[in-house]
């Protein structure tokens, strides 16, 4: 086997699994079976004439030349991948797959018709939508652009600041008619609070007033969840009063199955950003999907300046 032998399936195979970590997973990912993956790694290996990974029962790691080879193999795929792009637009019709990750009840809500309208745009992009509150590997998982909703770490990833993303309090009508209507934050402590167990410090709620004065007020109840839908779904059914986003609960506002308390009192506003994998940024068809998410976010009523 000669050099020749070196293909471009072989090394999108090995830089997949490179990446992460487990040559069932890449199996999986990309409908082959393990056998064809382990021959794409062993037919690349002979070809190039070195060992690129490291196989354990439980792990696949990348040997010193390995390493050298897959930063070498990320520049080539990704300028075959751009010539594929441009000589693509000369005829107008961006193509290809578009992996993004977003947080799972915005995704369902808002996102989710966002790239409807992106794809009746551009009908040759395909869009593969991973819903999931986890912060997860983005090289790992293969994608190419994430939406997050706190907070982030010092990453590698390029960062696009989309907003703030506004809440209020909110309850049924049927549980504040039960249970009376919060006049100010210390009435909190006498109700029933819906709250998410996968965000720290939801058992205090921090309210600004009208002169400027923050209140903290211990918040607590029987139902706790780790979904935004779930949380609206409590609240619908009257469950208590939640600290909620205003794109979650703004429809149900407005036809009356949710009444908002203590409108004179803000909670923090929680920063929306947009994760991008540096090699994929200069995609075309992951820029237009880029700006167009942006520009959509940016329009909608709840989300404020960054």
């Amino acid at each position: 086997m000669d050099k020749s032998d070196v293909t471009l399936e072989r090394m999108r195979t090995f830089v997949r699994v490179a990446e992460r970590g487990s040559l069932s997973a890449v199996a999986r990912e990309l409908g082959i079976g393990q056998s064809t993956v382990t021959r794409h790694l062993r037919e690349l290996e002979e070809a190039v004439g070195v060992p690129l990974l490291s196989r354990t029962t439980r792990r696949v790691t990348m040997t010193d030349e390995g390493s050298r080879y897959y930063a070498d193999s990320i520049q080539i795929l990704r300028l075959v991948e751009h010539a594929g792009d441009e000589a693509r637009s000369t005829r107008g019709a961006p193509a290809g797959t578009i992996r993004i990750s977003c947080t799972a009840a915005f995704g369902v809500l808002h996102i989710s018709r966002m790239i409807f309208a992106f794809q009746d745009r551009y009908p040759e992009i395909a869009v593969d939508l991973s819903l999931t509150d986890e912060r997860v590997d983005l090289v790992e998982e293969g994608v190419d652009i994430a939406l997050r909703l706190g907070p982030l770490a010092d990453s590698s990833m390029k960062l696009r600041a989309l907003g703030q993303s506004r809440r209020l309090l909110a309850a049924a009508p049927n549980y504040l008619a039960a249970r009376g209507i919060p006049v100010v934050p210390q009435d909190l402590s006498g109700h029933e609070g819906i709250r998410m167990s996968n965000i720290a410090g939801s058992d205090t709620l921090v309210l600004e007033g009208p002169d400027g004065k923050r209140h903290l007020v211990p918040f607590g109840g029987r139902f706790r969840v780790d979904h935004g839908l779930a949380a609206r779904e409590a609240l619908v059914a009257g469950r208590g009063i939640a600290p909620a986003h205003h794109w979650l609960v703004d429809d149900l506002l407005a036809n009356g199955r949710l009444v908002a308390i203590l409108p004179d009192y803000a909670l923090p506003p929680v920063p929306l950003s947009m994760l991008i994998v540096p090699e994929r940024a200069g995609i075309g068809r992951v820029r237009l999907l880029i700006d167009f998410l942006a520009e959509q976010i940016a329009g909608m009523p709840g989300i404020g300046q960054a």
